[in-house]
């Protein structure tokens, strides 16, 4: 391989990029437009839930235990009603998510020592909420039983809660990593899905086959100037991560880059593959988007855990890049986790690399004997 011919084809695919503001806009801006759009639209925190409260009791306990739910910062009481069927209203009309019915004698139990029943109806339309609304509750309802306990009678078991690596559980912490794979991943295989598919359409192709130039220094040369875009991209995604959605970053930025370089590699060599065989820029794109946005944004533990999922998926997540990168960023930000317990999914990363970019180019050799 003769480095002069790779930089001269570096060269020329630059100057097609530039070329191209299409091209340019979707290198850059598009990773900052995910990242906004993903990173303040996708959140698993749940907030100021809309409730409604059916006082029968009116004491001073029911006051309490209302302004026990408000203050958890969790729910957000916008009507107290004076009637049952003004539950089904406002839970039928989207106006509330929760109803909290107090009963008449819920001071009186409290004051006799005895269980003091409180009504929870919760909107189960969205299964995620509602699980998480009636551990809230629970939460809130446990704190108040304790403050108002009459006995002084320490626990026997005292609970002590220590959370590590994402110390104020905010979904953003861990969402935000994922989603720079997911980025990266879309990105990489759509910039050379079009590579050698424009190439094809334009006629181009044969003038550099009947040149001296190499498969395996074509190939690189083509890679070569997307590579340096995504590499760029992945530094902007870094940056907007930290310091704009307040992401720690607790591990090597080195580490981090160099892994980053691998798993980028790998979605530029498949981009190209997909290239190769397609022949049409179109399709390339398609093709690109299906093999990349799906697997990186359905089966890499991104937005969901691969230990729910089904057992034959759960196999199939085995050979999902995104998956092993997906680790890794999440790694590396949030536990700061250092090559030791990052070797299997680096040598994975490297094996998946290292076999697209063959197949890539004995596939394009074939093509052009």
């Amino acid at each position: 391989m003769r480095f002069q011919r790779v930089r001269a084809i570096a060269k020329k695919e630059l100057i097609q990029i530039w070329r191209d503001p299409l091209s340019l806009a979707m290198a850059f801006l598009l990773p900052v437009i995910l990242l906004f759009l993903f990173g303040y639209a996708i959140t698993l925190d749940v907030n100021n839930l809309s409730t409604v409260v059916y006082d029968l009791d009116k004491s001073r306990h029911s006051r309490e235990f209302i302004y026990a739910l408000t203050e958890s910062g969790y729910f957000t009481v916008i009507s107290n009603i004076d009637a049952g069927r003004d539950i089904d209203w406002h839970l039928n009309s989207g106006k509330a998510r929760i109803a909290v019915a107090i009963p008449r004698d819920f001071s009186n139990n409290i004051r006799a020592g005895k269980d003091a029943v409180i009504q929870a109806i919760v909107d189960g339309s969205d299964s995620n909420m509602a699980t998480i609304a009636i551990g809230y509750l629970s939460g809130v309802s446990g704190l108040y039983s304790e403050k108002i306990a009459q006995h002084k009678t320490p626990p026997l078991i005292e609970p002590r809660v220590r959370v590590w690596y994402n110390n104020e559980l905010k979904s953003r912490n861990f969402i935000i990593p994922g989603l720079i794979s997911v980025i990266i991943a879309i990105l990489a295989s759509l910039l050379t899905s079009l590579a050698i598919a424009r190439e094809w359409e334009r006629g181009t192709l044969e003038q550099l086959i009947s040149t001296p130039v190499k498969t395996t220094e074509l190939i690189s040369g083509k890679l070569s100037p997307y590579f340096l875009i995504g590499f760029i991209d992945v530094i902007i995604s870094v940056l907007i991560g930290v310091f704009m959605f307040g992401v720690p970053l607790k591990g090597s930025v080195f580490l981090l880059m160099l892994l980053s370089s691998l798993f980028l590699f790998g979605g530029l060599s498949l981009g190209l593959l997909i290239s190769i065989i397609a022949k049409s820029q179109i399709v390339a794109s398609q093709v690109a988007m299906v093999a990349s946005y799906l697997p990186a944004f359905l089966l890499s533990g991104f937005m969901f855990s691969i230990s729910n999922m089904p057992k034959p998926l759960q196999i199939i997540t085995h050979i999902i890049p995104a998956r092993y990168y997906v680790a890794i960023v999440k790694g590396i930000f949030l536990k700061g986790s250092t090559l030791k317990f990052l070797i299997i999914e680096a040598l994975f990363l490297s094996a998946f690399s290292l076999l697209v970019f063959l197949l890539a180019t004995i596939t394009f050799r074939k093509r052009i004997e």
